[in-house]
């Protein structure tokens, strides 16, 4: 049997595309999307990144967002090999980085049981990135010594457990896909006696619709409402948020809007 001189030796390169700003796209990132024969992209990749993609490379949209399931991670796996099979060098491209909460060891593991090799490429996750570029640290000396990282909601939909445990303790507290539990999560808080520690509220952050609210656990839900914060955004919870420039003067000056 004569081989197929069209033949492309299959890869996967699971790959991270950082918060939003195309800028913070990796260098060895953007090779990869040069050199992709498809791109299976999410919802929160944006259009600029996008844009770096081999144009002779198929784009597959294979993203889920809240009450849209249309492609499982089941699917999205089967996705994934069949067309790294048919087509060569797949780009899986999710927004923030594989590894963290984007179920990336998932895709290197079915990848792997199909004796397909894997490249993993880290992104910048939004988690670290978004309140660095706020100017806010996940830790600072004599401030705070250590971070935790935790999902706002679990796959059951509840508040996740951990939040509970990371209340208690001196770290700063990064939620992502927390904003729809934020009334739950700042109870959690209140009960741990922490209705004064400093929060902040980043919208869509390091893109053009970014937004950002200070505040504190007792007021950041008024102010959140006031901003008409809307996700994807994260939630910072910490002492370093008194960090941000303007945290002072937001908490001196804030008076509540009384609707009547």
């Amino acid at each position: 049997m004569k081989a197929n001189k069209n033949y492309i030796e299959p890869k996967i390169t699971l790959l991270g595309a950082g918060p939003g700003d195309p800028d913070l796209l990796t260098l060895k990132g953007y090779k990869a999307l040069q050199n992709a024969n498809v791109v299976l992209y999410d919802a929160l990749v944006g259009d600029k990144i996008l844009e770096f993609v081999n144009p002779s490379a198929t784009k597959v949209y294979v993203g889920k967002r809240s009450g849209d399931h249309s492609y499982s991670q089941e699917v999205v796996n089967r996705l994934m090999i069949d067309y790294a099979i048919n087509f060569g060098h797949v780009v899986r491209l999710k927004g923030g980085d594989s590894f963290v909460f984007g179920r990336g060891y998932e895709e290197l593991e079915f990848a792997t049981k199909h004796q397909i090799p894997v490249t993993v490429i880290p992104g910048i996750s939004s988690s670290i990135g978004v309140p660095g570029l706020q100017h806010i640290p996940v830790t600072h000396r004599g401030v705070s010594e250590s971070f935790w990282v935790v999902t706002g909601t679990t796959a059951s939909g509840e508040v996740s457990g951990d939040i509970y445990s990371a209340a208690q303790s001196n770290a700063t507290i990064v939620v992502l896909m927390g904003l729809k539990k934020l009334a739950e999560i700042v109870e959690i808080f209140k009960n741990a006696g922490k209705s004064t520690l400093p929060v902040a509220i980043v919208q869509s952050g390091s893109t053009e619709q970014e937004k950002l609210v200070l505040g504190n656990v007792d007021n950041i839900i008024q102010r959140s409402r006031e901003e008409m914060v809307g996700a994807p955004a994260l939630l910072v919870f910490g002492e370093v948020v008194s960090l941000h420039p303007s945290y002072k003067s937001v908490v001196e000056n804030y008076v509540p809007i009384i609707r009547e």
